[in-house]
């Protein structure tokens, strides 16, 4: 199609509509529940225009780009109304259109006056496809958005040119990390690192992460288990024009529930949970005032709605804090409990792990020590829960780890390896137990020193640490050169392999010039003769663990059955698995 039919098929996609909206939603993990929906736009299906890439791309040739959001905004807005979703509506701008010379300021506030949907509904999605010079321009305009009642998402965080420099000057309220640093990070420790630094910057700046193209569910554990709380992508739902409404369509809770991690230790909320009586939002705020007068050590209380849900909490300081300003006492003596409750609290499922509550509070750069959260079943309330608890908890297992850690990798040791692998068999989970070792790491340490030796342990622990996916698999150092790693995934065969080779690769940097030259090394042997010895690599004995084999062993016999398979791979090159 020449650039004359597709600037034709434009013009007649503006003046006679065609516009297709789709929207995608976005789940928040902690509270089970859709926090709004991105629209996105398409073109007619029988023209070529209908790909998203090529509609923008004409528009922006064609100097159309403003009137062509401008419509892909109205179609999003009627449609999100017509459908009554619930939540925030995700709108995409590009900062191009927001500095244009015919831009117009308000229609959009003023269309969705018109539908009767309010700006704090809504969210500008900044998405950034060419590079943005007038800063300041852009600054004013984001912040007229804001004044408006919207707020600001930025979209598509490392992609773009200048997207760093733009989470610095517009503080935005929501960041969405490109869909490159999700797409596999369960197998790769380096994206692991950059989503991980986002969240530090996004506790610190007070901005909410989004993780958008999530396809796998390897993906979504990882990431969960990094204190990710909302989620969107092709695994929780494709685009539609009618999308569920109901989170349970989307992610049931026995895929959020499901692979618990091995290393750490059982967490279970019901030993946090306070059965503290909730009101509803109905509630005469003189009953929540004599509530708290009479349980002197009643921090919170829960609002709930006509589902049982929770939609508020009532915090004492802040009760107190509203009813010391002047006439207030007269003002809310007859008024619902709803007009004082703060909508902005923390509501976790009772199956969550106490390390994922712990990550929620401390990503909460408002949550205060004296707050409590909420905590549901099924999204029904059942008690709170209090910060200071979790806490405790929290490093009462720290303290405990590093009790039992390896002074050396800092890896868990034997203890807790005992205690991996007592959790694996009670709860019947299928793996792979492999007892790692490296080959000629005594003669090297006679050669080299220990300080040497050290390195290449260290060196090891990282190897093995970037073989692992954190939200289902182990690692844990033994003693020496012995290693243990709990793999769970289908393609622990492939991750071995891989380990072998970048073991090797890694080590080359800690042998003598004439060592690498001859591939081998000279060194006194057990028996005090010399002998050559081959450069270091690796033994791996594993044992395919099965479901149904688990209640025929306890965790020594399994350990012993690792180590077994150790002492065959010392005798072959690769891997020896015992079934």
């Amino acid at each position: 199609m020449t650039m004359t039919e597709q600037l034709s098929a434009l013009s007649s996609i503006l003046t006679q509509g065609g516009l297709h909206s789709l929207f995608q939603p976005i789940v928040c993990l902690s509270e089970r529940r859709i926090l709004g929906y991105e629209a996105l736009s398409r073109g007619p299906s029988n023209s070529p225009l209908h790909s998203p890439i090529n509609l923008f791309a004409v528009a922006r040739h064609a100097g159309r780009l403003t009137e062509l959001e401008i419509a892909c905004r109205e179609s999003a807005c009627r449609r999100f109304s017509q459908q009554k979703l619930e939540g925030k509506l995700f709108l995409n701008v590009s900062p191009e259109s927001l500095l244009e010379p015919q831009y117009q300021s308000g229609l959009t506030l003023k269309l969705l006056q018109n539908l009767g949907i309010p700006a704090s509904r809504v969210v500008i999605e900044l998405t950034e496809q060419t590079p943005t010079d007038d800063f300041q321009l852009l600054y004013n305009a984001l912040h007229h958005y804001r004044d408006m009642g919207f707020s600001i998402a930025l979209d598509d965080l490392g992609a773009g040119y200048s997207s760093l420099r733009l989470w610095s000057e517009l503080r935005p309220d929501y960041v969405k990390i490109d869909r490159h640093f999700i797409d596999g990070i369960h197998l790769d420790a380096v994206k692991r690192e950059f989503v991980g630094s986002i969240l530090q910057i996004a506790k610190a700046s007070r901005a909410k992460v989004v993780a958008e193209g999530i396809e796998l569910p390897e993906e979504l554990a990882v990431l969960t288990e990094m204190g990710v709380d909302l989620v969107q992508g092709y695994l929780v739902c494709r685009p539609q024009e009618h999308p569920p409404k109901d989170v349970t369509l989307l992610l049931p809770g026995s895929m959020l529930n499901s692979l618990p991690v091995l290393g750490d230790e059982a967490s279970d909320l019901g030993a946090l949970l306070i059965d503290q009586p909730a009101v509803t939002r109905d509630t005469a705020t003189p009953l929540v005032l004599e509530a708290f007068r009479r349980q002197a050590n009643l921090n919170s209380l829960a609002v709930l709605d006509e589902q049982q849900r929770p939609c508020g909490i009532v915090h004492r300081y802040s009760l107190s804090d509203a009813l010391l300003k002047p006439f207030a006492t007269e003002l809310f003596a007859r008024k619902p409990v709803s007009r004082l409750m703060s909508e902005d609290f923390l509501a976790v499922e009772l199956g969550q792990s106490l390390q994922s509550v712990s990550r929620l509070l401390t990503s909460r750069a408002r949550q205060r020590i004296e707050e409590d959260f909420i905590i549901t079943d099924q999204g029904r309330y059942v008690g709170l829960g209090r910060v200071i608890d979790v806490l405790k908890l929290i490093t009462e297992q720290k303290i405990q780890q590093a009790r039992y850690a390896n002074p050396l990798t800092l890896l868990p040791g034997n203890v807790p390896i005992q205690q991996c692998l007592a959790r694996l068999l009670q709860q019947r989970r299928q793996a792979a137990i492999c007892y790692v070792d490296i080959d000629s790491f005594k003669p090297f340490n006679d050669i080299y020193g220990y300080a040497r030796g050290d390195e290449v342990l260290l060196c090891l622990a990282q190897c093995l640490n970037e073989r692992v996916d954190p939200s289902r698999d182990f690692v844990g150092h033994i003693g020496g050169d012995d290693f243990m790693l709990v793999l769970s995934s289908q393609d622990w065969q492939q991750r071995l392999d891989v380990l072998l080779a970048d073991f090797e690769q890694q080590c080359r940097r800690f042998y003598r010039s004439e060592h690498l030259e001859a591939g081998c090394f000279i060194a006194h042997n057990r028996l005090g003769q010399r002998q050559e010895f081959p450069l270091l690599s690796l033994s791996i004995g594993v044992v395919q663990l099965r479901a149904e084999t688990c209640g025929e062993l306890d965790a020594d016999q399994l350990a012993d059955l690792a180590s077994q398979a150790k002492h065959h791979a010392k005798e072959v090159q690769g891997p020896v698995c015992i079934s």
